[in-house]
């Protein structure tokens, strides 16, 4: 079947936004990643930075740390917590933009979300410490923590996240079409392979 929406998961640093970016530009279709947040965040009354940080990140690094999020109001919300009513928002929200037609969607669990949909392509982009270490660096430059702790940091609260909502373990080759390795491959190659992947999928339609 043609795959006409391409969900993008990705460890941190690993340039899978970059990869989204590109195989959107090469097909010439919506891009979805800041324009995701800020659409959450219209529909949810939260500001974009506070969706950025916890539409895919747990509020610890282990899954206990859902039990202290903070509680919604009755009437508020629906009652539900911060965390669940985010998560509901960003559901109906990506599941709206894939209505609309083909697009590359980053993050937000997306390939979770759309793992019904048959005309999607779930792509994870990883890669090996050392590349990422160095990747971060310089895109974000130097913090008070190492880029190590960062990227392991991140991970860990995207990985408790994940597992959260969706009850799978996050970054599982099962849980995908295609896992690539952009430290070995390279981010544009990466790009490319996806590309070639969704448009041949076109001639077997």
């Amino acid at each position: 079947m043609e795959k006409k929406i391409i969900t993008i998961s990705r460890e941190f640093g690993s340039g899978g936004r970059s990869v989204g970016r590109m195989v959107a530009e090469n097909l010439g279709i919506p891009f979805y990643d800041k324009e995701l947040v800020d659409q959450v965040a219209l529909e949810s009354g939260f500001a974009p930075t506070f969706v950025e940080e916890h539409g895919e990140h747990a509020p610890g690094r282990s899954l206990f740390s859902y039990a202290f999020a903070p509680q919604g109001v009755p009437g508020i919300m629906n009652g539900m917590s911060t965390a669940d009513f985010l998560w509901n928002i960003q559901c109906s929200v990506i599941l709206q933009l894939a209505e609309k037609g083909p697009c590359v969607i980053v993050g937000r669990n997306a390939d979770y979300i759309l793992k019904d949909r048959e005309d999607t392509l779930h792509v994870y982009i990883h890669a090996d410490m050392d590349y990422r270490a160095d990747r971060i660096v310089r895109l974000y430059g130097e913090s008070e923590k190492s880029p190590e702790t960062r990227l392991k940091e991140k991970d860990k609260r995207r990985h408790v996240n994940y597992q959260h909502y969706t009850g799978r373990v996050w970054g599982t080759a099962q849980n995908y079409d295609l896992c690539l390795n952009s430290g070995t491959v390279g981010v544009e190659e990466c790009a490319r392979i996806i590309t070639k992947i969704v448009e041949d999928s076109k001639k077997y339609e």
